[in-house]
């Protein structure tokens, strides 16, 4: 035997020895005898059998064309060079993703495109990379490239993009982090992208958890308890009838019943309790690359299992909100990057305990933001990007003689454009944050660039817009001191309807039907999310529409969430119109009154508002609006829009009046609107 080999058998059978000794010694301690000195002993020996492999390491193996990297935490394995993610290697468990899934359907990007806009036909581009580059690697961390260069060969075959995706693993992270740079140069075709995101397809026999928030954590269905089960009236809503957990036989499944707003969508994941326990969740440190606003709404996870990063998409807003470029457009845009993080426990431990420590995690990495140690250059650290402060105040002399506080109001810097722009915008970044409760506010980290300047306040209806182009530069401090919103007002209220929080939250919300609930939303905040909601009103009101009293009704109980068609049966339905009825002592003539109208959600929809004569021409039209399909995906709310009504003193009578609201589309059960705030101003005081 040759020395070399003696002394490596020699150290190895010392190794063993250690470790049988530290079994032995758990043994005693812990009596040797119950689940929790096993897994102690199991977590000792996973730990110290780590220890010396914590440093990073990366290979490439060329045979099966795969990359390898790993922490001695996590193992993760890469196609090459395509770069999606084929397997994740943690606490014991050879690979989280499903197995059963072709290599190139486990973990990837993909782009929903077009390619002219306003085209029917959907492509999806997997971003599958053609080279393969190490950016950085040693003992702490590595960094690895996948990217393609588009030309003009590839027309209309794949996106016309430049498009790479990077993978960060770090030592001692239990997780990994990854990020995209997207990029069209000069001269490209046009086309049209309405979705980018990140797609995690988990072993659907170990991942039966789901939790997004607090209040919305739940055991999920399988995919196959999908296809077992019976389609509803909206393809992605499935009636569980012969599902794995009896428990969720005669439940609804349906992805948009878990969506939420960016601003809350943080963190996500699934939890298998099976021997490890172990959370997959996903964090997102800042929504700086998202699309469309703070309260703009996505899908997160659901069942599959399935956990996503959405980026951008027309979900809750319709084409509005999808990247469009001309012919010859340039544009670049770092998405991410974003972290999977991995935590595990001991089968005697609580598995809601890997909730609470994802939340610990979610909050240090926020905190952490603007990450450093990404290499892209696209990807700027704090010291290359600036900061907005000032004070937001309100004049309404209506409601105060004084100037008062926008208390908790959304400030956001988004792309130049009119206002409330920001609710459609998605090429560019965004960058919001709430004021105190007496207006101050701080947008710090803000990449350098031209933005405007947007704000909008809870009980204050309209948007606000700083009249100046605020330019950041790295380390630039702008202080725009005290900035004054004048929100829609043209006299005193005469009577009000609602809340003006851009939600239809306030109103009467009914119950599902007992054979199409979600057991999750039962006695819960959010029971807007139950399917089927939009045929109560027909129960409801089978015969006639919805009248509301001014001082008589209350909106809380009498205001349907929705204004929706009538179901009449055999797949018909029929428009509807509702009445407001109110009294005017005396009205003002000559004069104006206004009608202040906000709605929280247009699902191809015509909205016509009369006086006092329901058979008159309109006295107001919204016209043919709303893509933003908020009454079947169960949102309470989409696009924002606004309108402010001049209506003469003649449309008015002393005494008695009526307005008629009509939802003149009827040809579907989703074509639709929520409102959001209405207001009845008299004419103005001198």
């Amino acid at each position: 035997m040759e020395k070399g080999n003696w002394r490596r058998q020699w150290r190895w059978l010392l190794w063993l020895s250690a470790m049988a000794g530290l079994v032995f010694l758990f043994l005693i301690l812990d009596g040797g005898s119950d689940m929790k000195s096993t897994s102690v002993v199991r977590r000792a020996l996973r730990s110290i059998g780590s220890r010396s492999s914590l440093d990073v390491r990366l290979q490439t193996n060329s045979l099966r064309q795969e990359v390898i990297l790993d922490n001695g935490l996590v193992r993760l394995t890469f196609s090459k060079p395509g770069g999606d993610v084929i397997g994740i290697n943690y606490n014991g468990i050879d690979n989280l993703l499903e197995t059963d899934n072709k290599e190139n359907n486990r973990g990837y990007w993909d782009i929903v495109w077009n390619k002219k806009p306003g085209d029917k036909t959907i492509n999806i581009d997997t971003l599958q990379g053609t080279k393969y580059e190490v950016i950085k690697a040693d003992k702490d961390g590595a960094e690895i490239s996948f990217s393609r260069t588009w030309n003009v060969s590839l027309s209309g075959t794949t996106v016309p993009l430049n498009i790479e995706k990077r993978y960060i693993m770090l030592r001692n992270y239990p997780g990994f982090y990854t990020y995209s740079i997207l990029e069209r140069l000069n001269g490209w075709p046009e086309a049209e992208i309405g979705q980018v995101r990140i797609v995690y397809k988990l072993q659907q026999d170990k991942f039966r958890f789901m939790a997004i928030s607090d209040n919305r954590q739940r055991i999920m269905p399988t995919m196959r308890d999908r296809l077992n089960g019976q389609p509803l009236a909206y393809p992605e809503a499935v009636l569980l009838t012969n599902p794995s957990d009896p428990e969720l036989r005669g439940e609804v499944d349906d992805k948009y019943q878990y969506s939420c707003e960016s601003k809350d969508n943080r963190l996500h994941g699934w939890i298998s309790t099976s021997d490890p326990p172990t959370g997959f969740w996903i964090i997102t440190p800042s929504t700086e690359f998202r699309s469309a606003g703070p309260v703009k709404q996505e899908l997160t996870s659901h069942a599959g299992p399935i956990a996503l990063s959405m980026f951008t998409s027309a979900h809750y807003a319709g084409r509005d909100a999808v990247m469009t470029f001309e012919e010859g457009e340039p544009w670049k845009k770092v998405f991410g990057p974003v972290s999977v993080y991995l935590n595990s426990i001991s089968v005697n431990e609580d598995p809601l305990t890997l909730w609470e420590n994802a939340k610990q995690k979610m909050q240090e990495e926020v905190e952490a933001w603007p990450y450093n140690f990404p290499q892209s250059k696209d990807h700027l650290i704090s010291v290359q990007r600036g900061s907005v402060g000032g004070q937001l105040v309100i004049r309404d002399r209506y409601i105060n003689r004084r100037l008062f506080w926008a208390g908790f109001a959304y400030v956001g810097l988004a792309a130049p454009g009119e206002v409330g722009s920001w609710q459609k915008e998605s090429k560019g970044y965004q960058f919001w944050t709430q004021t105190d409760k007496r207006g101050y506010f701080s947008i710090k980290n803000v990449r350098p660039g031209n933005y405007s300047l947007y704000a909008w306040a809870p009980g204050i209806i309209g948007d606000y817009k700083y009249n100046e182009i605020i330019t950041i530069e790295p380390k630039s401090k702008i202080e725009l001191h005290v900035l004054i919103y004048e929100p829609p007002r043209n006299g005193p209220t005469l009577w009000e309807i609602g809340i003006p929080d851009r939600t239809a939250a306030e109103f009467y919300v009914p119950d599902p039907y007992p054979t199409l609930m979600n057991q999750l939303y039962s006695n819960h905040p959010d029971k807007f999310r139950q399917y089927g909601l939009w045929d109560r009103y027909a129960d409801l009101f089978p015969n006639k529409d919805l009248i509301y009293t001014v001082g008589v009704s209350d909106y809380r109980s009498d205001w349907f969430f929705a204004q929706v068609n009538r179901n009449i049966g055999n797949e018909t339905y029929q428009g509807t119109t509702w009445q407001i009825v109110f009294e005017l002592e005396n009205v003002i003539r000559p004069g104006n009154y206004t009608l202040q109208l906000a709605l929280a959600s247009a699902s191809n929809m015509e909205l016509q508002v009369r006086f006092n004569d329901r058979s008159s021409e309109p006295a107001f039209s919204t016209g043919l609006i709303g893509k933003d399909n908020a009454i079947a995906r169960h949102g309470i709310h989409g696009l924002y829009w606004f309108y402010s009504i001049n209506v003469p003193s003649t449309l008015l009578r002393h005494g008695n009046n009526v307005i008629y609201l009509t939802q003149a589309r009827n040809t579907g059960p989703f074509e639709g609107l929520m409102y959001d705030y209405i207001r009845l101003e008299g004419p103005p005081r001198t």
